[in-house]
């Protein structure tokens, strides 16, 4: 891939940034550098390697959802400062 000053100025105009001079070539030096690591990554024999997403085996280690009981809503509103019949009212703010 080709990093030319184009590529610099349409990047920055994406990002929503204004570059130096400077900044730009600092930049264009890094996606190059990069850029030559993923070449190098390029060059790896990677058969019979099983394609993952995740270095790890875990796979969604969420708990099934079962409804069960809940606490006794009267005894968690007894504290309230304020409330209706199901929840906590916020208190308005005092002015200052």
């Amino acid at each position: 891939m080709l990093i030319d000053e184009k590529l610099i100025d349409y990047l920055e105009e994406l990002s929503c940034l204004t570059l130096s001079f400077d900044e730009k070539q600092r930049i264009s030096g890094d996606l190059k550098e990069i850029l030559g690591y993923m070449e190098r990554l390029g060059e790896l024999d990677t058969g019979g390697v099983p394609e993952r997403s995740h270095p790890f085996d875990n796979v969604n280690a969420f708990r099934d959802d079962i409804a069960g009981e809940s606490f006794d809503r009267e005894l968690i509103l007894k504290n309230a400062p304020r409330r209706d019949d199901r929840m906590f009212i916020s208190m308005e703010v005092m002015p200052k």
